[in-house]
């Protein structure tokens, strides 16, 4: 293997000599870590190049955490983050915001026969606890203790040479499994239990796929950086109300069952309709070979970061000749909210077609990515570009007193209270995350296929 400054065409020294010839490179997938590298390797070329840059996240890095400049005035300044790229270049396991590009990962489909299979092969008595290390199992004797008057319990906990003091005796543990093994254990199993940790990993989704039912806490309030270590100097302000937000949001029952782990009584009422419960091997079509190849096909066609784009709002203007365009937006038929107004031009080369596109007020501490997912729709950060008006507010029948231009991941918003209305400044900051109970936010939400989140219905 070459070392990264010879793939990168860097020249030999510790300076900052621009590369010797192109970046042979269309794209690059790399880490945060490999992003370091290669700014480090590659001095004044990184910004030339940067724009080919994909870099994988596992949690998400939202415009706040991303923009050098307002992340270190804000406090939104982090260990990971600041780096100034466009948000959706940061691609993610989950669809945590879609400021970020769903990227997501393979898990194994079951053919006909295999599925036929497992669902002959069932154990209903059968349970697995997720979870490796033996500190997830500390403290939650009490829950063991009730599943265990219903069913068998499955761990697969390391240990070197005796059984790890967490793990009460009544439960099997098999120790870690080498992943084929691992398979066959859910594909008996019932029940895939969690207890908290770890946070959103790919292990639910294998066992929904294997037939088995997820089950895991609802946390009240959510975890985040303000109340949980774990979260703490991650680019996000995320909340994540349980174990694995995109299995309770995107499958829920009767796969996925999250129940508050405080309530004995809830808790125990679901084990046991579980059991009486049938369900098939189930897997989201974004998770598919398929369904990932069809979504990476279509960012690589349409994501271009490296074409330069206007700036998204005019200075504040006093001559009619600088005024912004006219909206080309429209009040819907039932006038809650705007669409693409039907005598507008369309750009063909547009993606996500604006056709998709709907202009949602969120309440007053929503986000947008709530506000659209509220209204059964995703939040569409690249349409920001087109509510950044003040003509919008006014379609909208929101009364203006004064409307600025400002810095804020928040904008375009209103405090109706003082009734002042705010545009963004900077496009970078162009957010689906983030709220306040002062501001209700204009979002810019778009439909999705069923089962392909990251795209609309004409994205491809």
């Amino acid at each position: 293997l070459l070392p990264l400054p010879s793939h990168l065409g860097v020249p030999p020294g510790r300076g900052n000599c621009p590369l010797t010839s192109p970046l042979p490179f269309d794209l690059i997938y790399t880490d945060y870590h490999g992003l370091q590298q290669m700014k480090q390797h590659m001095g004044l070329s990184f910004k030339k190049y940067r724009c080919r840059v994909r870099v994988i996240d596992t949690f998400g890095t939202e415009p706040a955490y991303n923009h050098e400049e307002y992340a270190t005035l804000r406090g939104y300044r982090t260990n990971w983050g600041y780096w100034n790229l466009q948000p959706a270049q940061f691609m993610t396991m989950f669809p945590h915001t879609p400021d970020n590009s769903f990227m997501g990962f393979v898990s194994e489909e079951l053919n006909k026969t295999e599925r036929q299979f497992i669902k002959s092969n069932k154990v209903s008595s059968m349970a697995v606890v997720y979870g490796k290390e033996a500190s997830i199992w500390k403290g939650k004797e009490k829950f063991l203790a009730i599943l265990n008057k219903y069913m068998e319990i499955h761990g697969t906990v390391y240990y070197e040479t005796q059984r790890p003091p967490e793990v009460p005796a009544f439960v099997k543990n098999h120790g870690l499994l080498p992943q084929h093994e691992f398979q066959q254990l859910l594909r008996k199993a019932k029940l895939f239990i969690g207890f908290g940790f770890p946070y959103e990993g790919p292990a639910p989704l294998e066992a929904i796929a294997n037939g088995c039912v997820f089950l895991q806490a609802r946390f009240n309030p959510p975890h985040s950086s303000l109340n949980h270590e774990f979260f703490r100097g991650k680019p996000t302000s995320r909340e994540v109300s349980s174990q694995h937000p995109y299995a309770e949001d995107f499958i829920g029952k009767p796969h996925v069952w999250t129940v508050d782990y405080n309530n004995s009584e809830e808790f125990e009422a679901a084990i046991k309709t579980i059991m009486r419960t049938q369900v098939d091997p189930y897997l989201p079509y974004e998770y598919t070979c398929e369904g990932m190849l069809e979504r990476i096909h279509a960012y690589i066609q349409h994501q271009d970061f490296c074409a330069t784009s206007p700036p998204p709002l005019p200075p504040k203007a006093k001559s009619p000749a600088m005024q912004s365009s006219p909206s080309p937006l429209a009040l819907s038929p039932n006038s809650t909210h705007l669409v693409w107004s039907p005598s507008a031009s369309r750009d063909p080369r547009a993606w996500p077609p604006v056709d998709s596109l709907q202009v949602w007020v969120s309440e007053a501490q929503h986000s947008c990515t709530e506000t659209c997912r509220r209204h059964g729709l995703v939040c569409e950060p690249t349409f920001f570009r087109f509510l950044n008006k003040k003509e919008v507010f006014l379609q909208l029948s929101i009364t203006c007193d004064s409307t600025e231009y400002e810095m804020n991941h928040l904008y375009p918003a209103v405090a109706e209270k003082v009734r002042e209305c705010y545009l963004q400044k900077e496009a970078l900051l162009f957010s689906c995350a983030g709220s306040n109970t002062k501001y209700r936010r204009l979002c810019p939400c778009r439909d999705y296929r069923q089962g392909q989140v990251a795209l609309c219905r004409d994205c491809l």
